[in-house]
């Protein structure tokens, strides 16, 4: 299931990059999708709901 998060304080291509990397690093999510406009919108397919907190922990 795909879900939207607001990631702030992404500002560059490298940015993006990497936040996506490490999100797709984790096991329950299939696909990250990070966007620079708007800036830090966020779409995450994963298997089981993540919440904000464990996604930042990551």
């Amino acid at each position: 299931m795909r879900y939207k998060f607001q990631i702030e304080g992404i500002d560059c291509s490298g940015c993006i990059a990497i936040v996506k990397k490490v999100l797709e690093e984790h096991m329950m999510i299939d696909k990250a999708i990070v966007l620079a406009r708007p800036i830090g919108l966020t779409f995450i397919d994963m298997n089981i709901k993540l919440s904000a907190f464990e996604l930042q922990n990551q």
